[in-house]
């Protein structure tokens, strides 16, 4: 009897701490009272990914006081061009793989992703502007099933009726950030846009952006979707998520962010003069950060020395130096690690070959030295 009064005591104990467990949340520095952010995270979680896995995903932007420079583009990602397939295949789901638009609906209408209403250059990313999933569904003319109501409310779109065929464009929001800190240039994609492509009441193609929904939250969802970029490589190697955060997409500018809220199109309606800004914009951005050094003592002085050996060639008329000062400095940008590399072969050889006479001298040398000796002894 005396052992069971023991026992019960502390069972009683056990069952109290495991049921403040759930009221609790475990940290570094102990254990503290669950707040409603976790509770939040916890009911917005899903089997297949976890707390652990949205915070892991979660990319934090940078301060405002740590930023040089910051500008955001929108892009237009055209699905017929090669680099761009990756997102439009498989159209049916194969082997539990589907492609991008089936994994962004499905998310959007489970209501695991957070989707929010295309403004045309104004968007924001607040409760006040997220969508209805049914009337945008019903908008764009999706066929749906829905059961019960409020938040208990569950919608089934049948794999049939799904539009992939006819989301031929994507468009994409990024952000481009010179931080202080790290003195490099960051891109970064923040949200997604699904386009549909369907005929017009008068005939021709007439796009109709769906939604925007953020990168960020999206991400879990890409990188469980491995895909192959390349007909001659059938293994997938990348993830949806290692496509965009690598930049392996080819995305054309359609606006930028100006005060105005004016599209290329409107800004430059001759398409040579459009063609001719979406590149210097292009090359604007990826050439930002070679701009804000300071070349050193050498760089100025082999820099002027090509510039006035190019300014005698153009002089004489000679085209042909002109076109070895640029070969040379391509050449010098592109493989500066082969010519240290070859550099130093010749170094060793050099070295090699300065070894290889010492030696047959030292041997030389201590056979005339042993000759001597013997010549000595006999006499």
């Amino acid at each position: 009897m005396k052992v069971y009064k023991k026992i019960l005591p502390v069972l009683a104990l056990t069952a109290t701490i495991a049921a403040a467990g759930f009221a609790q949340v475990e940290s570094a520095s102990g254990v503290r009272k669950r707040s409603e952010r976790d509770k939040k995270k916890t009911e917005s979680a899903t089997p297949g990914v976890t707390d652990r896995m949205q915070d892991f995903y979660e990319n934090k932007a940078p301060h405002d006081a740590d930023l040089e420079y910051m500008r955001q583009i929108y892009r237009q990602l055209d699905l017929t061009k090669d680099e761009n397939t990756p997102l439009y295949f498989p159209e049916d789901v194969v082997d539990g793989q589907q492609n991008l638009f089936r994994l962004i609906l499905n998310n959007v209408v489970n209501g695991r992703i957070p989707a929010y209403e295309y403004l045309d250059g104004r968007e924001v990313f607040t409760d006040q502007y997220k969508i209805n999933v049914p009337e945008m569904l019903d908008r764009f003319g999706i066929y749906y099933k829905s059961s019960g109501s409020g938040k208990g409310q569950t919608i089934t779109i049948e794999e049939a009726d799904v539009p992939t065929g006819q989301v031929l464009n994507y468009y994409i929001l990024e952000k481009w950030e010179f931080d202080r800190r790290s003195n490099q240039m960051k891109t970064r994609v923040e949200a997604i846009c699904p386009v549909l492509n369907r005929m017009g009441d008068f005939g021709g193609d007439t796009r109709y952006p769906m939604f925007w929904v953020k990168f960020d939250a999206l991400r879990p969802y890409l990188a469980s979707q491995y895909i192959f970029l390349t007909d001659d490589n059938n293994l997938p190697q990348y993830s949806l998520d290692d496509y965009f955060n690598l930049g392996m997409y080819d995305g054309e500018i359609y606006k930028t962010r100006n005060l105005r809220n004016l599209s290329m199109n409107q800004m430059y309606p001759d398409p040579d003069e459009r063609k001719a800004a979406q590149d210097s914009i292009d090359k604007r951005l990826k050439e930002y950060g070679k701009h804000l050094w300071v070349p050193t003592r050498e760089e100025y002085l082999a820099q002027k020395e090509r510039e006035e050996q190019a300014k005698l060639a153009a002089e004489r008329g000679d085209t042909l130096s002109t076109l070895t000062v640029v070969e040379e400095q391509i050449q010098e940008k592109r493989t500066p690690r082969t010519s240290t590399a070859s550099s130093k072969k010749r170094n060793v050889t050099k070295k090699r070959a300065a070894k290889s006479p010492s030696v047959k001298s030292s041997s030389s040398t201590s056979n005339s030295n042993a000759a001597k000796s013997v010549r000595r002894r006999r006499r």
